[in-house]
């Protein structure tokens, strides 16, 4: 027998010894077992309402944390024009010392350093640019 069943038969030896109770005892103690053999089913709902409110409050918990771990959406306008503004006004002074330290070599190194931050950058807020896909909550339904 399932969990379930197990709980029907046992109500439905409640219900039979009430009934037994009722016919030897007679009419004047109907009231009594009938509000004795209520409370037993009122106390049994109880326990089902609360076990699937402490299962469904467990679940809001592990997808609320879940939730909380996930990385937040940070490809906004104003972080890619403002990362875009430092990356140039830096590109200026880094390429002068570079120019002047190493001549071509050193403008070629800080250019690199240049372009690797801001692909690092990209990547970061656009994983698709590389063939890694961000897990969206579209694709968590389709699950």
């Amino acid at each position: 027998m399932t969990g379930m069943d197990a709980h029907d038969a046992d109500l439905k030896r409640e219900l039979d010894a009430t009934l037994r109770t009722r016919r030897e005892l007679g009419e004047e103690y109907e009231s009594a077992l009938v509000d004795s053999f209520l409370e037993k089913v009122d106390q049994r709902i109880d326990g089902a309402v609360e076990r699937r409110v402490r299962r469904q409050l467990a679940e809001q918990q592990m997808t609320a944390a879940r939730d909380s771990r996930s990385p937040r959406p940070t490809d906004s306008f104003g972080e890619r024009f403002g990362f875009g503004i430092v990356s140039l006004v830096l590109a200026v002074p880094l390429s002068a010392i570079g120019g002047g330290v190493a001549d071509l070599p050193g403008i070629l190194v800080a250019w690199a350093g240049i372009v690797g931050v801001n692909v690092v950058q990209a990547v970061r807020t656009n994983p698709e640019l590389f063939g890694r896909r961000r897990a969206s909550r579209a694709d968590a339904w389709e699950d």
